[in-house]
């Protein structure tokens, strides 16, 4: 199980965690442990020898270094082919996590036979270590979940299981020095050494730190705006998109689809009081704060471990003005109090690889509607595309929400992109009449009002629903585009 887990967090980086990576881990290990089972039945008939039981355990430690020694050269093969993300998932879970997943499933029913010792007490027996594995299972899964992955970290905890495996062969029964089985602790030493190394170079290079929390892979890092030039520091939680961003030499904003949240002081003049759900490194709430010095928000974020990141990284101080929430943003909707904000931003949803889908649909879009005050403005940034096979996620979005609001507007961020291409856009959507028109009185304003999409598109997908919300399928077809 801890195996399992941890395999989630290694493929992340690379293509993401969404119920297609999930289904093809689960599968996958589940089917390399049939065959582990039946070859570790048929082996114990032939052959019940508490040695080969040991050196199976070895092996199984040994293909775990392997794991770890090639997983960046498998993933990033795997993630820059042109497959569905359906098949990239499956092919990363085959790679790396099958072999040993065989090894480990040849334990149990080889081990049942050596403890047997008559048929009398053969229920008995099976019943014994297969509970004693349960449990173990159990153990494995809080811990991993609880400590190993947020305090230990997701490469290291693999460490960690390779090293027990190999300890644990030693203990049941010695084992030769021949020259195969000095592979098992050489492939340890490398595969530790070159993930360790590998790591010390990209912090000298990019000061790249790789986090772990209790809900994601977090790497933050130094790079360089590609138009300006000027050094910023990013945070990153899947391969493709940057989810936050800061320069380093100063506190203006670094990604382009931030400055869209200032539309709401045009929709909703005179606002008090905003909810942001997602906070990620907190670079909007900050400009916020800073911009509106009467007016104050909540800001709604599931993951602890994040506000931690933008505290450590990305300037973020406490605020009297600032209330930080952390709690699934659905939940905190479904029981936020009415009429108790005049604006609420959203960005939950900028990558395609980590979309919540419980907050997309109808019945959580309902929730929106409810707690803002009837003036009530919307704005959250989504990546898609408005055309072509990539643009499923943002239509069914539009739809759910004209469904609710009265009033949706469309802004396309990159106005140099062709309609096919994922990117960014922000969805503004009013609760009453609001005007979109450009009064000419706020430069910066009327340049974000510009880059309104006017052109007509169908709205060929249906609405989300909490019962039918198929937002991995929708965002397959743009993952897939962005490994071509």
């Amino acid at each position: 199980m801890i195996y399992e887990i941890i395999g989630s967090r290694i493929v992340s980086p690379f293509i993401g965690t969404s119920t297609y990576v999930w289904t093809s881990l689960i599968g996958v290990i589940l089917a390399s442990l049939s065959l582990g089972y039946w070859l570790g039945g048929r082996m114990a008939d032939n052959r019940p020898d508490p040695k080969i039981l040991a050196l199976v355990i070895f092996i199984a430690g040994g293909l775990v270094s392997l794991t770890v020694l090639i997983k960046e050269v498998v993933l990033t093969a795997v993630a820059s082919s042109a497959l569905g993300l359906e098949f990239k998932s499956v092919l990363a879970s085959l790679f790396l996590f099958a072999p040993a997943s065989v090894a480990l499933g040849f334990v149990t029913p080889y081990a049942v036979k050596l403890k047997m010792s008559s048929l009398d007490d053969s229920g008995k027996t099976v019943g014994r270590l297969y509970a004693l594995s349960t449990v173990g299972s159990i153990v494995g899964t809080f811990a991993a979940g609880f400590f190993l992955i947020p305090f230990v970290g997701s490469v290291r905890t693999m460490y960690l299981i390779a090293a027990t495996l190999i300890v644990l062969a030693l203990v049941l029964a010695p084992i030769a020095l021949t020259r195969a089985n000095l592979s098992v602790p050489i492939l340890f030493i490398l595969g530790v050494a070159s993930s360790e190394a590998g790591k010390y170079y990209l912090w000298q290079t990019n000061e790249l730190h790789d986090i772990d929390t209790e809900y994601s892979r977090i790497q933050v890092f130094r790079t360089t705006d590609a138009k300006t030039g000027r050094a910023m520091r990013a945070l990153a939680t899947d391969p493709y998109y940057v989810q936050s961003a800061i320069y380093l030499d100063g506190e203006d904003l670094a990604l382009r689809y931030s400055p869209f949240y200032h539309l709401l002081r045009h929709f909703r003049p005179g606002f008090k009081k905003t909810l942001m759900i997602g906070g990620a490194g907190y670079t909007f709430p900050q400009e916020y704060l800073r911009s509106y010095p009467s007016a104050s928000m909540d800001v709604v974020e599931i993951d602890p471990g994040m506000t931690r990141i933008a505290h450590d990284y990305f300037r973020l101080r406490d605020d009297p003005r600032l209330r930080i929430i952390h709690e699934d943003g659905r939940v905190f909707l479904n029981t936020a109090g009415t009429a108790e904000y005049d604006s609420v931003l959203v960005d939950a949803f900028g990558s395609l690889f980590t979309v919540p889908h419980q907050l997309t649909t109808i019945e959580a879009v309902n929730n929106v509607r409810r707690l803002l005050d009837e003036d009530g403005v919307v704005i959250f940034n989504i990546g898609s595309a408005i055309r072509g096979a990539s643009s499923k996620f943002l239509l069914s979005e539009i739809a759910t929400y004209r469904t609710v609001f009265p009033h949706v507007y469309l802004f396309k961020v990159n106005t140099e992109y062709p309609d096919e291409k994922v990117q960014n856009f922000i969805i503004v959507a009013c609760k009453s009449a609001c005007d979109v028109t450009d009064r000419g009185s706020d430069p910066e304003i009327s340049r974000l009002l510009s880059n309104r999409y006017a052109a007509d598109f169908e709205l060929e997908t249906p609405i989300l629903t909490d019962d039918l919300a198929p937002v991995e399928y929708y965002n397959s077809f743009g993952q897939s585009s962005q490994g071509r």
